[in-house]
């Protein structure tokens, strides 16, 4: 790449990161490298969700997304007014090797403000449905907010999507069944678009690649949340589905005690390296080559990849888990299930995987007994 366009991409990951002048980062290779490698295409997590059986549109397994992390902590000027400077060693956390990294999110505090409805869609029987924005850090992005009937307080959860092209996706698609469900049984709802998606504001191809800005998002979202006086901000939880199971990884290891439970379905793998080969080399084998060529392969840069799953940082997770997946999930392994329920629990977590026999990725005949199981694990751990 030549050195203009290489530095044009370094500002534009700060930008993207919400790294100013005042912010910083480390000097060296990794992070010029890291956004060569992410220009390039990280596929990081890049499963199309299921089709809900009320929606099917058009997906596409090409992935995208960024970093935009939550925002900078606040931790004073920076006296060399951009220069680059060593981040400061913080013993609790692991080390920041590259900026666009989990590590790096987890020295950034949540920034989400209070949602604010932009029109209301339906009102059922159970609740009422309105388009809304919230504040994630500097960025406006869009989702659909739920809440049930009654002055509360409700206890509250997050739903993050899993992939689908941001040139057809509209707000709030994904997990409609869920939103449903979920609301009828009393919890406020808050799905996220991410930035890029429906009314959010754009996002820069870094922020398409690695996911981080969309897990930024959803952490931001948990704030937002907090923000709305019919919520019990002692009760919240989060659900990922496909890509966004692993973006709520990413949420629980960045921010451990950010929620009180977690759920994930049919989740992607909790581990970098095997997503990138399993859908940039399944769908573009010469777009891999071109990832490892500009950033080196797992074993010739081993921290790079590490730092980006969060099944590295799986000793964090403070919540208890619950994990859907299909014995015949033909776009998410069970293997990959099967792998970060061996990992979760050789690291404390408190993680239960509930295997459903003859569901594919997008569960539909035993999805109610999955939602069911689903409700009372987070009345249970939210004493909901």
């Amino acid at each position: 790449m030549h050195a203009k366009h290489a530095e044009s991409a370094l500002t534009c990951s700060r930008r993207c990161a919400g790294v100013g002048h005042t912010g910083r980062v480390r000097r060296g290779r990794g992070v010029t490298k890291a956004v060569l490698g992410l220009a390039a295409g990280l596929l990081l997590a890049g499963c199309a969700e299921g089709a809900d059986p009320e929606e099917r549109a058009e997906r596409r397994t090409e992935s995208g997304a960024p970093t935009a992390a939550i925002s900078p902590s606040e931790d004073g000027n920076d006296p060399t007014d951009g220069q680059p400077t060593e981040e400061p060693a913080d013993e609790a956390l692991p080390p920041v090797r590259d900026r666009l990294s989990l590590p790096a999110m987890m020295r950034q505090e949540p920034d989400g403000g209070r949602p604010r409805i932009v029109r209301t869609e339906v009102t059922t029987d159970a609740y009422t449905r309105y388009e809304i924005v919230y504040r994630s850090g500097d960025r406006r992005t869009s989702g659909i907010l739920l809440r049930p009937h009654g002055p509360g307080p409700f206890p509250a959860i997050v739903l993050n999507h899993g992939y689908i092209d941001p040139a057809v996706y509209r707000t709030g698609q994904g997990l409609a069944r869920e939103q449903d469900a979920l609301a009828r049984a009393g919890f406020v709802v808050l799905h996220t678009d991410y930035g890029g998606h429906a009314g959010s504001d754009p996002i820069g191809p870094l922020e398409r690649e690695s996911r981080l800005a969309y897990t930024a998002d959803a952490v931001n979202a948990v704030e937002a949340l907090r923000r709305l006086r019919y919520v019990d901000d002692d009760r919240l939880a989060m659900l990922g589905r496909s890509m966004g199971g692993g973006i709520t990884m990413n949420a629980l290891v960045t921010q451990p005690g950010l929620v009180r439970a977690a759920v994930l379905y049919s989740s992607i793998s909790s581990d970098a390296v095997e997503n990138i080969e399993h859908f940039a080399g399944r769908s573009d084998p010469a777009r891999l080559r071109e990832i490892y060529a500009l950033f080196g392969t797992p074993r010739q840069n081993p921290d790079f990849y590490q730092d980006l799953s969060p099944r590295t940082f799986f000793d964090r997770i403070t919540e208890p888990v619950l994990v859907h997946h299909g014995t015949v999930d033909g776009t998410c392994p069970p293997r990959w299930a099967r792998e970060t329920q061996r990992a979760m629990r050789a690291a404390g977590v408190r993680s239960r995987l509930r295997w459903y026999d003859g569901e594919d990725h997008a569960f539909y005949d035993q999805w109610s007994e999955s939602m069911d199981r689903t409700i009372d694990f987070l009345r249970r751990e939210l004493d909901a």
